[in-house]
């Protein structure tokens, strides 16, 4: 074989084996996502995490922490692509594409960071953690953030679930990662005394204690999780779920009739509970949106809540969309009694940008003719909690589920039950809604709550505090759910320590993150300084 033809060998086989990785980094991302709700595949997240690590640190040589972006921004799109098509399937593929690019980069993040840390000891540690960092980092910027998508939002029905309790949802990701990580490390080490490497029995070790670490914990948790028959009382809750008269951006457009479905599927229920088919509720939850027509202003739609409040002989946690003199709007839940009418009230204290509010909105109008159908929201002030029939119900509108803030501000606040009002309507017959129940039921183990879901179109739930569903509801149906739930005023470990475990990942990967950029420079420094002893050796022989 000629030179060249060596060459031109070499450089094939190369391209075919960065080919190779950048088709299975987006396998790995792949995997992550089908991981998620409503496939009960939770283990696919680890195997996914796995790949995507043997991508970035298998082989002699450390990759380039440039490559390691890239094969991670790959992994991103294999992920996020798949998962958040429900954003743009009313507005066009633009709006969800451009979020899927640009989340993307927080992954293509972690993978560069995991090379660069990949060659310190107990390496897998240092590589879960950094997922964590950029997990968080995700859940932070810009615009508040978008943590949809986090590891931990794709197991509630996994073995690792427990773990929520003593570390809430950034200890669940953390422990998926690790996981992951861990099966990548015994991987290499098989490989490596395959191929007669000496210090595969430490890989292998290290490998082995970090893949087994979080199902070990988690095994030991399960039989600490409070179940239905947990708590100081039950009560009767209802979630009436009292869908809308189309799907779509546009179903504010019968307003009225979005009312009148939840009031009239409400009287429906009131008459099952004075034929003795269902038990008399103590608290009926609404979804969000129930009532667009503002209840404190309209004296026809304050009526028709009354009514229905005294029919079904309880309260309601009314979801309604409030008008401010200013122009604005808040979306709220109201305690609603049908004697005495409007009680406490949470406004949304976490909006979603583009949807509830649009930021540098003359921009964005030009990037979408949907853009200014954003709404005009502001967010609200509050502890989280409301007050009905004498219960503290801690409330998370829709998006605020997902932020970790919402809940466990509610719960340090005294809530002795969860609600999540929620309007799925502008979404479709997508995955999204199934996506953001798992985020319940998460919040339910990390926070030892029974948690009501009132979703306008479904889904709704009621879910037991061990994240186990006790009912719930069909997509696109009138129906109500009623059940018995717990009330509970103990305080897991995770609702006690709040975001301390995830800033005690993230300072543990910026520290090894440090260490590792020390630990490269003093190798480029030590590679310079051999490579001009070696110059000046040729000079003084020549």
């Amino acid at each position: 074989m000629s030179v060249r033809d060596s060459t031109v060998h070499g450089w094939t086989t190369g391209v075919r084996g960065v080919l190779l990785r950048c088709a299975l980094s987006v396998l790995a991302g792949f995997l992550v996502f089908a991981s998620f709700p409503p496939r009960p595949l939770w283990f696919l997240a680890p195997i996914g995490i796995a790949l995507l690590t043997l991508v970035l640190t298998a082989g002699a040589a450390p990759r380039r922490l440039r490559a390691g972006f890239g094969y991670g921004y790959l992994a991103g799109l294999g992920f996020l692509i798949p998962l958040l098509p429900w954003i743009g399937v009313y507005v066009g593929p633009l709006p969800w594409l451009a979020l899927a690019t640009i989340e993307s980069l927080f992954i293509g993040l972690f993978g560069l960071l995991a090379v660069l840390v990949s060659r310190l000891r107990w390496a897998p540690l240092w590589i879960a953690a950094c997922w964590s960092l950029t997990e968080w980092l995700r859940s932070s910027v810009p615009f508040g953030g978008f943590p949809w998508g986090r590891l931990a939002f794709g197991q509630p029905e996994g073995w690792l679930l427990p773990v929520a309790s003593v570390g809430g949802a950034p200890l669940l990701s953390f422990a998926v990662a690790l996981t992951g990580v861990g099966l990548a490390s015994v991987v290499m080490a098989v490989r490596a005394r395959a191929g007669g490497a000496e210090n595969w029995r430490r890989t292998l070790v290290g490998g082995l204690i970090a893949a087994l670490a979080a199902p070990v914990l988690s095994s030991a948790l399960w039989p600490t999780l409070p179940g239905m028959d947990s708590g100081y009382r039950t009560i009767t809750v209802a979630a009436v779920q009292g869908s809308v008269p189309r799907l779509g951006l546009d179903f504010n457009s019968q307003r009225k009739q979005v009312l009148d479905n939840h009031v009239n599927r409400t009287l429906e229920l009131a008459a099952d509970v004075a034929s003795g088919s269902v038990p008399q509720p103590d608290i009926v939850v609404w979804p969000e949106n129930a009532s667009d027509i503002d209840p404190l202003r309209n004296a026809d739609a304050a009526a028709d809540i009354s009514r229905a409040s005294d029919a079904v002989g309880a309260p309601i946690l009314v979801g309604a969309v409030l008008a401010n003199s200013d122009g604005t709007a808040t979306n709220s839940v109201i305690v609603w009694d049908g004697y005495s009418g409007p009680q406490e009230r949470h406004d949304k204290k976490i909006i979603q940008p583009f949807g509830e509010y649009l930021p540098y909105r003359g921009f964005f109008e030009h990037l979408s003719p949907y853009a200014n159908q954003a709404g005009n929201f502001v967010p609200g002030h509050g502890d989280g909690v409301v007050h009905a029939n004498g219960v503290a119900v801690g409330v998370a509108t829709c998006y605020e589920v997902v932020f970790d803030r919402a809940f466990e501000q509610s719960v340090r606040n005294g809530a002795e039950i969860l609600a999540v009002p929620t309007n799925n309507a502008t979404f479709g017959d997508t995955e999204m809604t199934y996506q953001q129940l798992a985020m319940s039921k998460v919040r339910a183990v990390e926070h030892g709550r029974a948690v009501v879901v009132a979703a306008t179109s479904g889904v709704s739930a009621i879910i037991a505090p061990d994240g186990s569903t006790v009912e719930q509801t069909p997509l696109f149906v009138p129906d109500a759910l009623v059940a018995q739930v717990p009330l509970r005023t103990e305080l897991t470990l995770a609702s006690r320590l709040g975001p301390v475990p995830e800033v005690l990942l993230c300072v543990g990967a910026l520290g090894a993150i440090a260490f590792a950029v020390v630990q490269r420079r003093r190798g480029v420094r030590a590679r310079v300084a051999g490579t001009a002893a070696d110059d000046s050796g040729n000079r003084s022989g020549s």
